[in-house]
């Protein structure tokens, strides 16, 4: 008997190294350390238990790398040299999604309340210092995008020096309160950008992505925005694909629940389960965890889509022994899967150009659909450790 999958806890190195193997990306928190190193580390506080703390600053910017460690987080570092994420990225044409946080107010360096070009230069020295290590382990720069809830993005990485893809996070979540008060603040950013707005912010800024919060696609909360209201399925659904041409959307946080809508929508998935026994989604439909590094043609859709509770498992292994990962398809094969795609999520983009920029570049093209481990293998409980 198989023993239960337990989630390891989230921007950990095992949970990453999961997260990798299970999909098509990982997206993961940088912070910089008081000491100037790259932590993987979501929240603002140091995620252990309150009494670890001993009278000292909670806030991770406070903390030298080597503390963190000891307590189990991960560097930047120790991720980027594991042998599984380097043949992930290179061999397999998997990507790395790098969120960079900004600290707290409350932290000396950050800039407090007032002063702007302090955050800007903070997150540009973030993302400088990652490039710096993503750069030392060769990782291709077209298997990266940094992205950041920061209004002022473009001059962040202006002031880093920033070199690979970038994208900004919408509406902006302010650096201080909690989930409450985020929402709150968020909210008339969030009524006065529709989704079409947003795109056209992105595509403005030479982002190669846009992540997209799911409250824009969902009932009754796609209903909120000023414009045209998209969604997943039908008239909404419609819409979408006609406003984005193909643009590639991350889209955050997919519940398993709606999991096959969003990406049947050509949209790419964020996810919180990575548990490998989840074969069998609630919307009544098999999982396929890699559809960008193992994609499926469309008669191999079509048997996936067709497949039963009962009969899934028999059809996912008979898949998983003849797909061909993308990086192993011939031009052929590659063009058949393009064509397939473009027609269905109507992309603007010829064929031939999605090929000369796999070429050039020698990273997959940003139109495919994927899946991607949010923090690893899943946000967890707090504290994290």
């Amino acid at each position: 008997m198989k023993p239960m999958y337990q989630q390891a806890p989230e921007n950990t190195l095992a949970s990453l190294v999961h997260g990798m193997e299970m999909f098509d990306a990982i997206e993961f928190d940088i912070r910089l350390t008081k000491d100037e190193q790259v932590v993987i580390h979501h929240d603002r506080s140091v995620s252990i238990d309150r009494s670890g703390f001993d009278k000292r600053s909670p806030y991770v910017e406070d903390w030298e790398l080597e503390e963190l460690l000891e307590l189990g987080f991960c560097s930047l570092e120790m991720l980027l040299e594991h042998t599984d994420i380097q043949k992930a990225v290179n061999e397999q044409g998997k990507v790395l999604v790098v969120e960079s946080k900004r600290p707290s107010l409350k932290v000396k360096k950050s800039g407090g309340w007032f002063e702007k070009n302090k955050h800007d230069a903070h997150m540009g020295k973030t993302m400088h210092h990652a490039e710096q290590l993503l750069d030392q382990y060769d990782i291709p720069k077209q298997s990266t995008v940094h992205y950041a809830f920061h209004k002022s993005m473009k001059n962040a990485t202006t002031l880093g020096g920033i070199q690979r893809s970038w994208s900004t996070l919408l509406p902006t979540i302010r650096p201080f309160g909690g989930r409450n008060t985020h929402r709150l603040l968020a909210l008339p950013e969030y009524v006065l950008t529709p989704f079409s707005r947003l795109m056209r912010k992105h595509q403005r800024n030479g982002s190669p992505m846009m992540p997209c919060a799911i409250e824009y696609l969902q009932s009754p909360t796609n209903m909120v925005p000023l414009g045209t209201t998209v969604g997943l399925k039908g008239r909404q659904l419609k819409r979408l694909n006609t406003i984005r041409k193909g643009f590639p959307v991350y889209v955050w946080p997919v519940k398993p629940s709606i999991e096959y809508d969003v990406l049947n929508a050509g949209l790419s998935a964020l996810t919180d389960e990575s548990d490998p026994t989840l074969t069998w989604l609630p919307s009544g439909h098999a999982r396929w965890n890699q559809p960008a590094t193992l994609p499926l043609d469309e008669a191999q859709r079509q048997r996936l889509d067709q497949a039963t509770k009962e009969n899934h498992l028999q059809i996912l292994n008979e898949l998983q022994d003849e797909v061909v990962p993308w990086k192993e398809c011939d031009e052929s094969r590659k063009r058949e899967l393009l064509t397939f795609w473009r027609t269905k999520w109507q992309w603007s983009r010829s064929v031939d150009e999605l090929l000369d920029q796999e070429l050039r570049s020698g990273s997959m093209p940003w139109e495919l659909v994927r899946m991607i481990g949010h923090r690893g293998a899943g946000k967890t409980k707090r504290p994290v450790l």
